[in-house]
């Protein structure tokens, strides 16, 4: 099977935009894909995260509306191709790599998504664009509005399926798919993690008779992640982590934890012992979220700290080390946390701490994974003292002269007055 992009009948102007990223030979999943959706077939595809499945459907997208006609525009705007993605940080991905491989063709791009910019994008999106690219809420929103149609669209994508049920957006995703034009009359595809039985049941009433292709390597995780795994306690963990980060070698570092507030307790701690860090989580406003994406992938910031929202559809090339401070709880949790290191064929490593409060869920992980993850026991030196940093506390004020009189002259038990400071006296009734 042909492994050079150029071998594929892809058009020239999606070929100068494959060549400005520098990708010459194609991942498993663009070799398994190309051939079925260049020919218009429709696909459900499964392969881990980071093996190359946004590059794989925009190629086909791209290759779909340049050699077919578009349909007559309607009254209200209506894109000709719409990626569905269940995260925002996933849409903002897609959207980069679309204008970076799509660019030279001449398309028009829009990403729409919650917590940022909403009269903006609801104008962009009324004056038209080629390929619409959003969360289902968002989407489902400016439609309501009838700021746009989906009459036009020929090219539908599903990026992340089985995280979509997961967040809850199953409801959503149908009402869109409903209002699509017949399956047959346009090209799908689907992409996902998994193919659980569910994800598939919605490709088969959604689509045209999807081909299934399923790309899985002998092992759940990338093979060129170094995995290895600390037993310690929950109070020597942050002692751990800093003798860690000092002993390898790394330019960039996603740490992992399990709550909102741990993540931002984490990044605090961190910046006070010298290593600036920041913190993403569920609940950071849009614009400070992407500024800190921002700042990591600019090496600004080299210590991003992160909660699982952001464990999926975060694409930023070398992060040479990520670090499970807190052992996920979901088995497939861990396989995509790890997988934001070792991305594209790259190397990287994946260090996991596994306290008291987490470790239940190790066993789990291994079955799911189908390897033990290497142990290393740490020697006493790993451990690095936590710097004293000072706390200010509140100074107590100093009593008045008038306090100290009061404190000197206090009324006897026998006294008729009961009058305190700063309280109205009481007498008793003679």
């Amino acid at each position: 099977m042909p492994s050079e992009f150029r071998s594929f009948p892809i058009p020239p102007l999606v070929l100068e935009g494959i060549d400005q990223l520098g990708f010459q030979s194609c991942t498993p999943i663009q070799r398994e894909t190309l051939p079925l959706t260049l020919a218009g077939r429709d696909v459900a595809g499964q392969a881990q995260t980071g093996t190359g499945k946004t590059a794989a459907f925009l190629i086909a997208l791209f290759t779909r509306l340049l050699t077919k006609p578009a349909q007559p525009e309607s009254k209200r705007s209506s894109p000709r191709a719409i990626v569905i993605a269940p995260t925002r940080e996933l849409v903002v991905q897609i959207y980069e790599e679309a204008k970076a491989i799509g660019g030279a063709a001449g398309f028009s791009f829009l990403a729409v998504y919650g917590g940022i910019d909403y009269e903006k994008q609801r104008t962009e999106l009324s004056e038209g664009t080629d390929i619409l690219i959003g969360t289902p809420g968002r989407l489902i929103d400016y439609f309501k509005q009838k700021i746009y149609d989906l009459r036009r669209v020929d090219v539908l994508v599903i990026d992340e399926a089985d995280r979509m049920f997961d967040m809850g957006f199953i409801a959503d995703l149908r009402y869109l798919l409903r209002r699509l034009p017949p399956y047959k009359q346009r090209q799908s595809m689907l992409f996902s993690a998994t193919l659980s039985f569910r994800v598939m049941e919605m490709a088969y009433e959604h689509m045209n008779n999807p081909v299934k292709v399923v790309v899985t390597p002998e092992q759940m995780t990338a093979e060129k992640i170094d995995q290895v795994l600390f037993h310690v306690e929950r109070k020597r963990k942050l002692s751990l982590l800093l003798g860690l980060l000092k002993r390898e070698s790394w330019e960039r570092i996603l740490i992992f934890v399990n709550t909102k507030y741990q993540g931002e307790t984490l990044a605090s701690r961190l910046t006070e012992q010298g290593l600036p860090a920041k913190a993403i989580t569920g609940d950071l406003p849009q614009k400070k979220r992407l500024r800190f994406l921002e700042q990591f992938k600019g090496n600004e910031v080299k210590i991003l700290v992160a909660t699982d929202v952001a464990s999926r559809g975060l694409h930023i090339d070398g992060v040479d080390l990520v670090v499970n401070y807190d052992f996920p709880q979901d088995r497939e949790a861990y396989v995509h946390r790890i997988g934001r290191t070792a991305r594209a064929g790259a190397a990287g490593k994946a260090i996991s701490l596994a306290d008291e409060e987490y470790v239940m869920s190790l066993e789990e992980v291994e079955d799911y994974i189908d390897q033990k993850i290497p142990v290393e026991w740490p020697e006493d030196d790993l451990f690095v003292e936590l710097k004293k940093v000072p706390r200010l506390t509140p100074q107590k004020s100093k009593p008045t002269q008038n306090n100290k009189s009061q404190g000197r002259n206090k009324p006897s038990r026998t006294s008729n007055s009961t009058s305190r400071p700063g309280r109205p006296s009481l007498k008793k009734e003679q």
